[in-house]
């Protein structure tokens, strides 16, 4: 179960913690393009390049450094520990099969390559924060994951979007834990998964997303507290009912369906108030949907309701 980590052993001096946003640009271009890499459809590099979207920057904070957010993260798979880089390499990523299932006009299957070419990506520097209180500024590259609502198109008696991680428990360690209920599983309304700013990532800091963070296709819905953001997804499967999410099966008293970062509700067993952002020695406040309550506070009948926040 998520626990706050005691010991920072990633924090480094303030004077070290450079801003990356000067160096990514000549980087972006192979951007999120890791299956085309892998399967030697490199593009030519005026084709691969991607734009960074402005609108989402997250000016007011600082990038995190790239080697402390690859390599520091909750991937139980290969372990309840942060240091799951090297065990997490073990994952094959090519094929990678995606389904497509539920209440749509008709069911399919595709590999996340031909996905690709079905979509435009961008680049959208996010914040996410855990919710364990610590938190990173990361460049994320991909697309809306309202472009695949389209491409699936749902039935009008879709109300959720539930989606899977793989499961292969030889593969990954963590998997064999017989008390976690394996595949993760998360979900979202499909007001949510629609949402402008609910993003599949394919790749982060100019470059294909590594397998620790999720590779090679992983959500990020950045207003919600990170275990929302589903890493290696193999399934997308639209139904009526509110699907039952991996950390409420575990202990829904502490994490719920909602999981919208609310500083002034607190987890059970620590404070929300105060977040750390790796790489630096302050804490700093947290924010309401972690910064995004502007565009997001409306999904929600009544933000005096603590269920939403949990």
């Amino acid at each position: 179960m998520p626990h706050v980590r005691r010991s920072r052993p990633w924090q480094l001096p303030e004077r070290l913690v450079t801003s990356e946003p000067l160096v990514l640009g000549r980087r972006s271009i192979l951007a999120g393009l890791g299956a085309l890499a892998a399967s030697g459809l490199v593009p030519r590099p005026s084709e691969a390049a991607v734009p960074r979207n402005p609108k989402w920057t997250a000016d007011d904070r600082k990038l995190t450094r790239e080697d402390l957010a690859t390599t520091y993260n909750n991937f139980y798979e290969f372990g309840s520990h942060k240091q799951i880089a090297k065990a997490a390499e073990a994952l094959v990523t090519k094929p990678w099969r995606i389904r497509i299932e539920g209440l749509v006009e008709k069911p399919f299957e595709l590999d996340v390559d031909e996905l690709l070419t079905k979509v435009e990506l961008e680049e959208r520097i996010y914040r996410h924060r855990c919710v364990e209180a610590w938190s990173m500024v990361v460049p994320w590259t991909g697309f809306p994951l309202a472009r695949l609502v389209e491409l699936a198109r749902p039935l009008g008696s879709a109300a959720f979007l539930e989606m899977q991680t793989f499961l292969d428990p030889k593969t990954a360690p963590g998997q064999r834990a017989f008390w976690y209920p394996w595949p993760y599983t998360e979900g979202l309304t499909i007001a949510e998964a629609t949402h402008e700013l609910a993003f599949l990532v394919t790749g982060v800091y100019g470059k294909p997303l590594p397998k620790s963070m999720g590779a090679p296709i992983r959500l990020a819905v950045p207003w919600k507290y990170g275990f929302k953001s589903i890493k290696s997804i193999v399934r997308f499967r639209f139904t009526e009912e509110r699907p039952k999410t991996f950390w409420e099966e575990v202990a829904d008293h502490e994490y719920g369906f909602w999981a919208n970062v609310n500083p002034d509700v607190p987890h059970p067993r620590w404070s929300q108030k105060m977040e750390q952002p790796l790489g630096e020695a302050e804490k700093i406040p947290t924010k309401i949907f972690n910064g995004y309550a502007e565009w997001v506070a409306h999904l929600y009948p009544d933000l005096r309701d603590p269920v939403y926040f949990r």
